[in-house]
This record gives structure tokens, C-alpha cells and sequence, in this order.
């Protein structure tokens, strides 16, 4: 994998870069529901959907938290999908079996996806480079934890790193402990750590802006409902983006509320190439697609039966379709005029009638 000036992060037979239709990555996170048989379904259905990758999270309950009962340790929001479990239980019902993975990352490979994971911890690192992954990416909550991404950055694999809640200046730190150790392929994306994320809070013209900070690729991490803040981040420069995925919100799961289904993705998929492919470049004039159109312009016509030497009038010069007479900034200086010859009706206005 190495960088391009003009195509971006070259990743396999993918491009990550503004030159190139958006990456999409689905997050399969805990919605395989404890089952292995439909992990493999998520594989099947996201490469079905055109998608180029598949992301895992690679934790332990023990390598995240610690399984006590006071009440820090438990998730006590109003508003949480998740209020009232302790955090030990609710990574003990999302996490992702480690023995798990590399089934899934092969069945992922042939399917033609890239597979990748979050590592949580420096043993999911080890773990993860002992299956070859291409690329990490680093979750918005633990984008301030410096030793993580040193260890992830000095793999040498591309970044992939959550903004969240970060500031600048924490995000300033994080990028440059990343370029330091060894990344020198970095994707930023805008997140909103709620879960689901209101477009109202979503912000992505914030994109645009770490682009020019820092001078990476940039995309979002998409935690609203549908597809379209997704749709939106690629006109502002959005080069990645990431949904969390499910078969069915139908079935329940951790994060199935604000998942995509197939459909979704699918159109996700479709509609985020269709935006990257509408921003084209700044252009006036006539396209070259447009040339067939021209004659539907209005343009001046005699519309009326004129003999030699009768006078050009408003009743006998108007301005309608197609587009092959003269154009319509032009009929003042025929008014009154009278003309050189005989002019049948529907005759495109030229300068040689007067």
C-alpha cells in the first residue's frame, strides 16, 4: 500500500481519495447477535451490496472495562439505546468472538471485500497483525489514547481515526503521535458520538476543514438514521464513509436501531457514486452532452407570411423555440425594419432579411 498525490490511499484494487467514487465500509460491530452462522450472512449481504469493506471491533469485555457494580461503570443516560447495562455486559453481548475472525475476514476476502477491525487494546493489535489486516481504524472514544495509536501506527498500516469529541488540539496530538510512529496514510472522519446521531448534530462542514488542518484524507463516520448526511459529506469532500450495518433492525442487536439494512446499503452504495460522479468539475457553457439540446433554446422567428419591403413588427417577430435564429437580445434592432425579400412563416431570423 503506498500514497498517491493524484489517486489518494491506494488499498488493493481500491482508492481512497478524491479522484475516486467514496469508499463505503459497514460495520458489522454486535449485530451479528451472538451467532456466527449470521456474521457470515452480514459478510454475504454488505459484498452483495457493492460495499468495499467490512469492519469488525476486536475486544474483550476484561480487555475494555472491568465488571464491577457501581454505578460509573454503568450506562445510566436517558437517552442511551443502552441505559441500565453495565458496561461488562454490554461488551460481553456485542464483542465479536476472537476466534471468530479469521473465518469471517476469509469469507470476506472471497467475497472481495476488505476486512479490517478496531483494535481496542494492544492485544487486539498483536492479535490482529498475526491476520494480516490492511488497515486499522481507531474508535472516536479512544482517539486520546496515545499508546494505542502508537502501537497501531507503528504496523505502518493506513489509519483510519474517529473524531468524536476530540478538539483540535487533541486531535493535533493524535495525528501527530500517528505520523511520528510510523503512518503515513491517515483518514480522518467526522463522528458524532451518540448513537443514533441526530443530523442536526452531525456538522460535517467541519470535513472540509480537517482536510486543511491536517492534510489527510477525510470522510464520516455516519451515526444517524438513513443515508442522508452520508449522501451530503461527499459534496463537502467526504472521501470515506463508514454506516454501522445489519440484516434486519427487525431482529434486534446492540446497534441495529440505527444500522443500515441491504436495501439501504445498497443505495448507499448506488447514490454515494452518483453524488462523487455529479460534482464533476467548475464548467460553464455548453457541454458536450448538451449539444443536442441547443435547438431547444429560444431564438427570434418570423412568424407570419412577410412580402419584400413590409415592416417588421412584434406581431410578426417573436421569440420562441427551437434555438436556430438569432438570439433574443436582438429583436430591437429589427423592430421596424422592413425587409429585403419575401419570408415565409417559421423562418429562423437572420441579418441578411434587412
Amino acid at each position: 500500500m503506498q500514497k498517491n498525490k493524484k489517486t489518494g490511499i491506494n488499498l488493493g484494487n481500491n482508492f481512497i481519495g478524491l479522484d475516486h467514487p467514496p469508499f463505503i465500509i459497514a460495520e458489522m460491530s454486535g449485530n451479528h447477535n451472538n451467532s456466527f452462522e449470521r456474521a457470515i450472512q452480514i459478510v454475504d449481504k454488505v459484498a452483495k451490496s457493492g460495499a468495499h469493506a467490512i469492519k469488525l471491533q476486536t475486544y474483550t469485555p476484561d480487555t475494555m472495562t472491568i465488571n464491577l457494580n457501581e454505578r460509573e461503570f454503568h450506562i445510566d443516560d436517558e437517552n442511551s439505546l443502552w441505559k441500565g447495562k453495565s458496561l461488562y455486559d454490554l461488551y460481553e453481548e456485542a464483542h465479536t468472538p476472537w476466534d471468530w475472525h479469521k473465518p469471517i475476514f476469509d469469507r470476506a476476502i472471497e467475497k472481495g471485500l476488505i476486512p479490517f477491525s478496531s483494535p481496542f487494546d494492544s492485544t487486539a493489535i498483536d492479535f490482529l497483525e498475526d491476520l494480516n489486516v490492511d488497515l486499522y481504524k481507531i474508535a472516536s472514544f479512544e482517539n486520546t489514547d496515545l499508546p494505542l495509536i502508537k502501537k497501531a501506527a507503528s504496523t505502518g498500516k493506513p489509519l483510519i481515526i474517529s473524531t468524536g469529541m476530540a478538539t483540535i488540539a487533541e486531535l493535533h496530538e493524535t495525528v501527530e503521535v500517528a505520523r511520528e510512529n510510523g503512518c503515513k496514510d491517515l483518514i480522518l472522519l467526522k463522528c458524532t458520538s451518540t448513537y443514533p446521531s441526530e443530523p442536526l448534530n452531525s456538522n460535517i462542514k467541519t470535513i472540509p476543514h480537517l482536510r486543511d488542518l491536517f492534510n489527510c484524507e477525510v470522510g464520516l463516520s455516519d451515526h444517524t438514521l438513513g443515508i442522508g448526511a452520508s449522501i451530503a459529506s461527499i459534496a463537502l469532500g467526504a472521501t470515506t464513509i463508514e454506516k454501522h450495518f445489519t440484516l434486519d433492525r427487525n431482529d434486534g442487536g446492540v446497534d441495529s436501531a440505527f444500522s443500515l439494512d441491504p436495501p439501504e446499503l445498497k443505495s448507499l452504495v448506488e447514490e454515494s457514486k452518483s453524488a462523487w460522479q455529479s460534482l464533476g468539475n467548475i464548467t460553464y457553457g455548453i457541454d458536450e452532452t448538451e449539444k443536442s439540446s441547443v435547438q431547444f433554446r429560444r431564438s427570434l422567428y418570423i412568424v407570419e407570411p412577410m412580402k419584400k419591403g413590409e415592416v417588421i413588427s412584434r406581431s410578426n417577430l417573436r421569440t420562441i423555440r427551437p434555438g436556430l435564429g438569432l438570439p433574443p437580445k436582438y429583436i430591437d434592432k429589427f423592430i421596424g425594419k422592413s425587409v429585403k425579400f419575401d419570408i415565409e412563416k417559421g423562418t429562423p431570423l437572420s441579418w441578411d432579411m434587412i
